[in-house]
C-alpha cells in the first residue's frame, strides 16, 4: 500500500487536470494521475519513480509522445504511445502513431494508425534466455 512499485496498479484518483478549452504548449511530466480534457502540444510522461496514470478524454487532443505506466485513451493522440504496464483504448480513441504496451484493451470503435508493439516482461525474458542456453 505504501511506496507502490513502478508497476503498481493504475491510479484511481486524478491529481491534475488540463481542462476543456485549455491548450498547453510544451513537455509535461506528472506523478499520480493526470486527466486531459483540453489540448496538449508536447510530450507527456509520468515520473519514473512511481506509476502514473494518464486519462485522455473524448474531447481531448494530444500532439506528442506519451510515455506513462498506465494510459486510458478516449480522445485523439497524434504521436507514439509507450505504456509500460497497461493501455486502454476506448471507443472514441483515435491514435496516429506507434503504440508500445505490456497489456492492452481495445474497445470496438477505437482506431490505431500505426504499429502495435508488445513489450515482453524483461524479467521473464531474461529467465527464458538463461534457461535455454
Amino acid at each position: 500500500m505504501f511506496g507502490q512499485s513502478k508497476s503498481g496498479a493504475p491510479q484511481n484518483r486524478i491529481d491534475s487536470l488540463i481542462g476543456a478549452g485549455t491548450r498547453l504548449d510544451g513537455n509535461l511530466t506528472f506523478s499520480g494521475g493526470l486527466r486531459v480534457d483540453g489540448e496538449v502540444c508536447g510530450s507527456i510522461s509520468s515520473d519514473q519513480a512511481q506509476a502514473g496514470t494518464l486519462v485522455v478524454s473524448e474531447q481531448a487532443r494530444v500532439e506528442g509522445r506519451i510515455s506513462v505506466s498506465h494510459a486510458v485513451i478516449n480522445g485523439t493522440v497524434v504521436g507514439p504511445i509507450v505504456a509500460s504496464d497497461s493501455l486502454e483504448l476506448l471507443p472514441n480513441a483515435r491514435v496516429t502513431g506507434d503504440v508500445e504496451y505490456r497489456q492492452i484493451e481495445i474497445q470496438l470503435g477505437a482506431i490505431v494508425e500505426g504499429r502495435l508493439v508488445h513489450q515482453a516482461d524483461t524479467g521473464t525474458q531474461a529467465l527464458k534466455l538463461a534457461s535455454s542456453g
